[in-house]
C-alpha cells in the first residue's frame, strides 16, 4: 500500500507530462542510464528508490510503444491477408 503511494508521490506532478511525451528511443535511452546508475551504486537509499521508480515508469512507456507497434503490425498484416484472400476469391468468382 505504501509502495504504491510512494511511487505516485515521486511523480511530483511534473513526471506524468514528460513521460507521456517521451518517444520510445528517448524512454529506452533514459532507462539504460537509470539502470547504469543503479548498477554503479554509490547513491543514497532515497536516490536509489527514485531511480527505481523512474525506471518502472520508463519501462511502462517502452511497453506501451512496443504494444502499439505490435498492434499496428498485426493490423497491417491482417489487412494484407484480407486483401490477398479477398482479391483472389473475387477474381475467381468473376471469371467463373
Amino acid at each position: 500500500m505504501d509502495g504504491t503511494d510512494g511511487a505516485r508521490g515521486a511523480d511530483r506532478g511534473g513526471a506524468p507530462a514528460p513521460e507521456s511525451a517521451l518517444g520510445y528511443e528517448q524512454a529506452r535511452d533514459e532507462l539504460i542510464e537509470v539502470v547504469r546508475r543503479l548498477e554503479a551504486g554509490g547513491t543514497t537509499l532515497e536516490e536509489s528508490l527514485a531511480l527505481w521508480e523512474r525506471g518502472e515508469e520508463l519501462g511502462r512507456v517502452c511497453r506501451r510503444w512496443l504494444d502499439g507497434a505490435r498492434a499496428r503490425l498485426d493490423a497491417a498484416l491482417a489487412g494484407q491477408a484480407g486483401d490477398t484472400a479477398g482479391g483472389t476469391g473475387d477474381r475467381a468468382t468473376e471469371e467463373g
